[in-house]
């Protein structure tokens, strides 16, 4: 609202001074001060246009100051350093933030509008449950895709199901043995999952083991149900389910090794075909056909490629794991040999996860037997403490997971700290209808120092969302939760709510609750971004 009406305020100065109007930067950035005496807000927009403008900052600064203290949502406008400038809101513009929080769709904004974008994430390979890593993608992803929605995007989440190659046929070896009675093979898989897929497989089909396909069709089958179940009892489901066998078999790998040798991306050198990454800023040159004539991986990602964007996707976003750096430079490299935008391809790298227990790293699954799992975490602390405690932390970095942290019911608890606060404002609200008490709107009368906090705080939401899907990082909504608990939990202390005993009602005691309604919407809408329940009691 506040950056709305800067940016407006900006255009107007620029056309009534015949400065240079594409100087007005796209988006204007409007954020609260470290140090709360500076102001409410600080805009460093004079910054970002005064050279294109042909203006000194603090001279443009300055007539922004003059034309926002004309509105009547500015109570006051400083200059500071060399063109910053301090905004202090009036009281009716802290009521116009909270009547905008209590409207249906606040912090969501129409940005994006129009952009479809394809958001592949978690695609573990089916050869056994999900581990953390993809846990992680598979709460980070799901956030995302509502953040991008909330800002106008068309998002469709998918799941690319890696059907082919050496890794299924592991997996198939496997559950031989495991029907057999047999130890794993030395490349294979092993723990309790691989020995009851492979007993469902020879219930369903008594002579599987005489036709190793029939083996792969069911087991592979069986495992990818399984993968499909655990995420939609993680509350992630996808609206896509893409297998990587269908490229294959349809001839569309062929038809974009093809393309690629047509217009000359691709060359032979030691019998097999290499594509000219180099050429579009890749540090090697990849193999896609290798010398014994099978398709590399590669080959399958580049026809993949042609896919998404044959269906209409401005952008591709793909969530991959912490091994997978190359990626980035080779799908781009992909995208511009096939005549693409290399911009259409986004790659979002997910560092490791660990678990702690007792100070001690968790290290053994009880039913993968080698890694933990997604089922195993939710099993140690529920499903809301598992998403956002891989949420709130940006992906870049590596994440250990206290699970004693996680099991406690106290303010250490991020998770557990943000929803008693949503359950606390739920309650006021259900004692004040008890009472007959209804929220009022004299919001003039909002004047103590924790009520302006908590109205800020509330404030900055769509900012949040809209950063958070600018930056890809949905751990932004989570973070910005936690200081909205505590904004509002020192706001509860300082500020009375509701009458005690047979003291009368007054207009203070109404529009406070309409101030504790709109933080509650707040709570609710910031975790249902986060796939997160927002309880009413607790």
């Amino acid at each position: 609202m506040l950056a709305d009406l800067v940016r407006t305020t900006v255009a107007r100065l620029l056309a009534d001074r015949r400065l240079d109007a594409s100087a007005l930067p796209e988006q204007v950035t409007v954020e609260r001060p470290r140090n709360p005496e500076h102001g409410d807000y600080a805009t460093n927009v004079a910054l970002q246009l005064a050279k294109k403008a042909g203006v000194a900052p603090r001279e443009f600064a300055t007539w922004l100051a003059e034309a926002l203290l004309a509105q009547d949502a500015i109570a006051k406008a400083d200059v500071a350093g060399p063109g910053f400038l301090n905004l202090t809101i009036a009281t009716e513009a802290q009521g116009a933030i909270v009547r905008a929080a209590l409207e249906p769709g606040y912090g969501t904004g129409a940005e994006l509008g129009g952009k479809r974008i394809n958001l592949e994430f978690v695609s573990a390979n089916p050869t056994g449950p999900i581990h953390l890593g993809g846990a992680r993608w598979a709460a980070v992803g799901d956030a995302l895709g509502k953040v991008l929605q909330a800002r106008g995007a068309e998002v469709t989440r998918e799941y690319y199901f890696n059907d082919a190659g050496a890794q299924i046929d592991r997996f198939v070896r496997s559950l031989i043995a495991a029907a057999k009675g047999e130890l794993a093979p030395e490349d294979g898989y092993a723990g309790t999952y691989v020995s009851d897929i492979a007993a469902e497989v020879l219930r369903r089909e008594p002579g599987a083991l005489s036709d190793p396909e029939t083996v792969r069709r069911i087991g592979v089958g069986l495992m990818f149900e399984e993968i499909k179940s655990s995420l939609h009892d993680f509350g992630t489901d996808f609206d896509v389910y893409f297998h990587e066998d269908s490229l294959h078999r349809s001839g569309r790998v062929e038809e974009a090794i093809a393309k690629l040798k047509a217009n000359g991306s691709l060359y032979e050198k030691d019998g097999a075909w290499w594509l000219r990454s180099t050429d579009f800023g890749d540090d090697k040159d990849r193999v896609v056909i290798k010398s014994d004539g099978n398709p590399a991986y590669i080959a399958g990602d580049i026809a993949y490629l042609v896919d998404k964007r044959g269906r209409g996707f401005d952008l591709c976003i793909y969530m991959l794991g912490a091994d997978h750096h190359g990626y980035i430079a080779r799908l781009k490299a992909a995208a511009s040999a096939l005549g693409d935008d290399p911009a259409s391809v986004e790659v979002l790298i997910g560092q490791l996860v660990n678990l702690v227990s007792d100070g001690q790293p968790v290290r053994m699954s009880k039913r993968a037997g080698t890694v933990i799992t997604m089922e195993d975490l939710v099993d140690a602390v529920g499903v809301d403490a598992a998403r956002y405690a891989m949420i709130r932390s940006s992906v870049d970095s590596g994440l250990d997971i206290d699970l004693d942290l996680l099991r406690k019911h106290s303010n250490e608890n991020p998770v557990y700290y943000v929803q008693y606060a949503h359950a606390r404002t739920s309650s006021i609200l259900r004692n004040a209808a008890d009472l007959g008490i209804t929220p009022g709107e004299d919001f003039a009368l909002l004047t103590h120092e924790r009520e302006g906090d908590l109205i800020r705080t509330i404030g900055e939401f769509p900012r949040v969302v809209a950063t958070a899907a600018e930056l890809r990082e949905p751990h932004r909504v989570a973070r910005y939760l936690e200081e909205l608990a505590g904004t509002y939990h020192r706001f509860q202390q300082d500020c009375r709510v509701l009458p005690r005993g047979d003291e009368e009602t007054t207009p203070l005691h109404q529009v406070r609750l309409q101030l504790v309604n709109a933080t509650r919407r707040v709570f609710a809408a910031g975790l249902g971004l986060l796939g997160v329940t927002a309880p009413e009691r607790m």
